[in-house]
């Protein structure tokens, strides 16, 4: 049985931590739930990640829903929360709230997340009213790197760091049962963990918040095998897959591959009675 949005609340009241990762397809999705996490995060990150753009911003709903379809296919306990994509919630409330219905209804995802604070509070409500689960993002805002000048720590300034409390405040009054706190300082992450009854969920946001959130495929190595400042590498899985695959290179080159283990063959006599009907051709004919 899947989590439910509730049970991230106890856990901040329990003082138990919440580990979340992203998935992107069906056989990270079955990674990261075979992890025990409690939350799977179709990030809009696969833009970045998986489809090779330099930013979020060119995803589409298309892309998430066929992507969170993917990972709800792969799990059976975490809860798959969905990123709507750049331009899926600003336009209108009432455009936010046919997409993320589209990822619930078609996708199957429990939860969507929406980057912003008091411009989207009113859209956030608009969702929890009509009964799907919100998941706020504050700080660095990836869907808007070209306003914020790059990716850059958010919330430094007194003023910046005020904003950022109000604006967490200001989700959680809207209905949103958590909010992801990313590459702020850590003591503004504190600042905000301890303001909210609904849980953070921190990415370079320092200890402090109720749970952290890692892309899979940067703490495994899988993209460039180059630790970043809010991650840590706990696997170079990159090393390893191009090791592997170099190996497999060489053997098809050399001929010791694919051999006796990797065949299949006649028995003995359909190949007889095979032969003997090809009369003087040669076999390899």
């Amino acid at each position: 049985m899947r989590v439910r949005t509730l049970k991230f609340g106890e856990m901040k009241q329990a003082g138990e931590r919440i580990p979340c990762l992203t998935a992107y397809d069906y056989p990270t999705a079955r990674l990261a739930d075979a992890s025990g996490v409690p939350l799977i995060l179709v990030g809009d990150s696969l833009a970045n990640v998986v489809l090779g753009y330099e930013s979020t911003v060119p995803v589409t709903m298309d892309e998430m829903l066929h992507h969170t379809k993917a990972v709800v296919r792969g799990s059976e306990n975490a809860l798959i929360a969905s990123d709507m994509p750049f331009m899926s919630y600003q336009i209108s409330p009432e455009e936010a709230l046919r997409n993320a219905g589209r990822l619930l209804q078609e996708a199957g995802a429990q939860a969507v997340k929406l980057e912003g604070g008091a411009a989207i509070a009113p859209t956030v409500k608009r969702l929890v009213d009509a009964g799907i689960p919100v998941i706020g993002h504050l700080g660095l805002t990836p869907q808007s790197v070209h306003q914020l000048g790059g990716y850059r720590v958010q919330g430094r300034s007194l003023s910046g760091a005020r904003k950022l409390v109000h604006d967490a405040e200001l989700l959680e009054e809207a209905g949103a049962f958590a909010v992801v706190l990313e590459t702020v300082p850590a003591e503004v992450g504190k600042a905000v963990t301890e303001r909210l009854g609904i849980p953070t969920i921190g990415i370079g946001a320092g200890a402090h918040c109720d749970g952290e959130i890692q892309v899979l495929h940067e703490i495994l190595g899988l993209i460039d095998g180059r630790p970043r400042k809010h991650a840590k590498l706990y696997a170079d899985l990159n090393a390893v897959i191009s090791d592997a695959l170099s190996r497999y290179v060489t053997e098809v080159r050399g001929g010791t591959f694919p051999g006796d283990e990797q065949s299949f063959s006649l028995d003995d006599g359909v190949l007889r009675d095979l032969l003997g009907g090809l009369g003087s051709r040669e076999w390899s004919s």
